[in-house]
């Protein structure tokens, strides 16, 4: 592979979710800027597609199929990333579900779709910097940025969604506190709307979509590589004093 000089020249990251949408665009746009990547997804065809891009690149990738719900997966998921690589310096945590349609209001929700959102979402969240963090412990260095949303901060979205990614938000705050002697940082991105496979539903429907663009203030909704390049600044050592912060990346929404 080419050596590559940018902003995570070196280091090592790990992209949950990185099969399709943010996640695909930041484990791209990581190892454009020197990373070498470990591409997770439940989708084993997607994720190869992902490593195919990068290594198409002449950056280096490998794929791990992980179920991020389920603690031994994740943990084989760092046991290979250690056998690969030897070490971590970044966790991305990009893997989530949203159940357009399914998800609603508390008293309208069934229990399987409230479970598996919080499973994937947080638990899952939970669960890869749980055995994440030992590696970066023995580095004395590390920088995790989680996926959260503007929902943990507004009510825009229904009930198991929100609660997940407010969820996160607390979570990440624990983590950075409780790391930072380790010089572990911890951060969330909360994106607005972004143009990606799971929001496919509200991207098809011309009348959602019109009215929710007039109530952000930029007048349009976000693209996955905008959230890309707000995450490889977290993860970048160009944020080394930046911890236990959330950032809206939202066109503007949550200001109004």
């Amino acid at each position: 592979m080419k050596n590559k000089e940018g902003k995570l020249n070196g280091k090592i990251a790990l992209i949950t979710g990185a099969g399709s949408g943010i996640g695909r665009e930041s484990a791209a746009l990581f190892a454009r800027e020197g990373a070498r990547i470990l591409v997770c997804d439940i989708n084993e065809e997607a994720g190869r597609e992902t490593v195919n891009i990068i290594t198409s690149e002449e950056s280096e990738a490998f794929f791990v199929k992980a179920d991020v719900s389920n603690a031994a997966e994740v943990k084989e998921l760092m046991k290979s990333c250690v056998n690969h690589y030897g070490t971590l310096d970044v966790l991305y945590n990009s893997a989530g579900v949203y159940f357009i349609g399914k998800d609603g209001p508390v008293t309208e929700v069934d229990e399987k779709v409230w479970n598996s959102t919080i499973a994937v979402n947080l638990t899952g969240t939970f669960l890869c910097c749980k055995y994440a963090i030992p590696m970066m412990m023995e580095n004395k260095a590390g920088s995790i940025v989680n996926m959260s949303s503007i929902s943990a901060l507004v009510g825009d979205a229904p009930v198991a969604y929100s609660a997940s990614k407010g969820g996160i938000l607390s979570l990440t705050g624990r983590i950075a506190a409780s790391y930072a002697p380790y010089n572990i940082r911890a951060t969330a991105l909360c994106p607005g709307l972004i143009e990606t496979p799971m929001t496919k539903l509200r991207f098809d429907d011309p009348e959602f979509l019109e009215s929710y663009k007039n109530k952000i203030p930029l007048r349009r909704t976000g693209k996955p590589i905008e959230v890309a390049h707000l995450a490889l600044y977290l993860a970048s050592d160009e944020s080394s004093y930046v911890t236990g912060a959330a950032f809206t990346i939202d066109g503007g929404l949550v200001a109004l």
